[in-house]
């Protein structure tokens, strides 16, 4: 699809509104600081104001013009996103785009949401679930709108526990984190087709930032198992930089040769690091009967439907 694309290569962007989820570090900041870069009024939606304004500031300070502003969001609250989508939609503003990027690895213990669900798959899933559905009206309202869901590579090893979604039974750390994020891909692909159906104008594209350097890898995966220790020893060494993480998403957000429904990635060996191209998901990605099944699950446990794209 393409070969060595750099952010230099983002088309204007002004008069685009622009909303990214985690917006305050790694992939989600170097996202925001690009877009700004190029014009776009772009939403730092943040778990707490403080992180927002500092975010906020640090673009500023590298972008003398940037149009940015703080928005408080709790994927892990759906009173939280809920109250969000609620006030943007009361300005009436149009919004071109959201990156659905927020998320959480691998954490060792088990952890609830403000909803009870589990932590993973309540932020990474459900948070941008209800969020996305949501916000449809003014993604409906926009020219040409585009909702970009970051997903990772570890969503090859995930597989829907449909019987226990949430790790009640049994909850284990990364095939916790591996389900949420093929639920991410599931969802955007299901999203493309529901768009496709209604003949929206609505792209929705999944990407991969390959193995990035970002706080997840702080917050996340403890040193306790094995995984973990490795992962901190040898990560380093096959991990690319935030910035290089951030092109998946840059790419699907702004290349005007972007179709709906396809996923992005980097071009290098097993997808760890590169350029930004045309990447196949997994198998289990594909089918949807487990994305129909998953999107009916989430309207229930969220009580957020899609009636523009039914």
């Amino acid at each position: 699809m393409t070969h060595h694309w750099s952010a230099s290569q983002i088309p204007s962007q002004q008069g685009r509104t622009a909303l990214i989820t985690g917006a305050n570090s790694g992939i989600g900041f170097q996202a925001s600081l690009e877009l700004a870069r190029h014009g776009a009024h772009v939403l730092l939606a943040c778990r707490t104001q403080a992180k927002g304004e500092e975010a906020a500031t640090r673009i500023r300070q590298q972008i003398a013009n940037a149009s940015v502003e703080a928005v408080l969001l709790d994927l892990a609250s759906l009173t939280s996103i809920r109250s969000f989508a609620a006030a943007f939609s009361a300005t009436g503003r149009p919004l071109d785009l959201l990156i659905n990027n927020a998320g959480v690895m691998a954490l060792p213990e088990r952890r609830t949401t403000a909803d009870g669900f589990e932590l993973q798959f309540g932020t990474n899933h459900l948070g941008h679930f209800a969020l996305t559905g949501l916000l449809i009206p003014a993604l409906l309202a926009a020219p040409q709108p585009r909702v970009v869901t970051v997903s990772s590579i570890a969503h090859k090893r995930g597989h829907m526990n449909f019987a226990d979604l949430q790790g009640e039974t049994s909850y284990r750390p990364w095939p916790a984190y591996s389900q949420s994020k093929l639920a991410n891909l599931l969802f955007a692909l299901e999203l493309d087709r529901r768009a496709k159906a209604q003949h929206s104008k609505l792209l929705s594209t999944p990407v991969h930032p390959g193995v990035s350097r970002t706080n997840l890898f702080a917050n996340g995966p403890g040193t306790a198992d094995l995984k973990g220790k490795l992962l901190h020893i040898f990560g380093f060494a096959i991990m690319q930089p935030d910035t290089a993480g951030a092109l998946p998403t840059l790419y699907a957000a702004t290349d005007p040769a972007i179709r709906g429904g396809e996923y992005i990635g980097p071009d290098g060996p097993l997808e760890f690091k590169g350029s930004p191209t045309r990447v196949k998901p997994n198998r289990q990605a594909l089918d949807p009967e487990a994305a129909r099944r998953l999107w009916t699950v989430s309207e229930a446990l969220t009580g957020v439907e899609y009636p523009p794209l039914a």
